[in-house]
């Protein structure tokens, strides 16, 4: 499959679908690229009012919320948006009465994307802060449900050494979470069997949530794979 990247709300992935571990270095693994990226997508939003894409579509938000919404998430669960961008996820789940949420970027100019959409979304109770993931702060930590959809698929994407880049995200990840608290990511760029294989042991399998899928030559496949797992010691 060839990469793409997303137009707004699309579904498409907004990284590189490649479905391997042996997909090049890319710019779109650079803080770089998207502090350029979101700095162009915040004049526009003060322009004309557009808050950009939403990657993999709306319906990747909407899953997710549903599962949190099924397993009945507490509304006032530590919710964490792991590479936060246009901050459109944290508008959805407290539009549906999530209300302890914190959404970190390693760009500046994307958490100031981020604050002015929430500023004029009416939410002034959403943490927004410049993190970056890989190297964290010390008070970044007890969150009861972690979220990524797209941001691991960057982060392997990095020039650097993605191998080291991948460990310390999970290093990251389990530090930031609580004790049996919920990571759900969604990716274009690994299959079920490699995130399996990243994220364990250290988490623990719960579920694959449905995704579209597409056919080609007689095979039928997920453009995109959704997982939830749990935090285990």
């Amino acid at each position: 499959m060839e990469s793409s990247v997303s137009t707004h709300g699309t579904g498409d992935c907004p990284v590189n679908c490649t479905k391997s571990e042996d997909f090049a270095p890319s710019k779109l693994g650079t803080k770089e690229y998207w502090d350029g990226a979101y700095k162009r997508e915040l004049q526009t939003y003060k322009d004309i009012g557009d808050v950009g894409e939403i990657w993999f579509g709306e319906e990747s938000m909407h899953r997710v919320i549903r599962w949190m919404e099924a397993q009945n998430i507490s509304e006032n669960a530590a919710i964490l948006d792991i590479g936060t961008g246009n901050g459109m996820f944290l508008v959805e789940l407290a539009r549906h009465g999530f209300s302890s949420l914190t959404g970190i970027d390693y760009s500046k100019a994307a958490v100031e994307f981020t604050t002015n959409i929430l500023e004029e979304e009416g939410l002034k109770n959403i943490n927004i802060q410049v993190e970056d993931f890989l190297n964290p702060s010390t008070e970044l930590k007890g969150f009861d449900v972690c979220i990524d959809k797209g941001t691991f698929d960057a982060i392997s994407l990095s020039p650097e050494d993605r191998e080291e880049a991948k460990k310390h995200y999970v290093t990251s990840l389990r530090a930031a979470m609580q004790h049996n608290g919920f990571f759900i990511i969604t990716s274009c760029n690994w299959t079920k069997e490699q995130l399996l294989e990243i994220f364990t042991p250290g988490f623990e399998f719960v579920q694959e949530l449905p995704t579209p899928h597409f056919q080609f030559g007689g095979v039928t496949g997920n453009s995109v794979t959704a997982l939830v797992f749990q935090r285990i010691d």
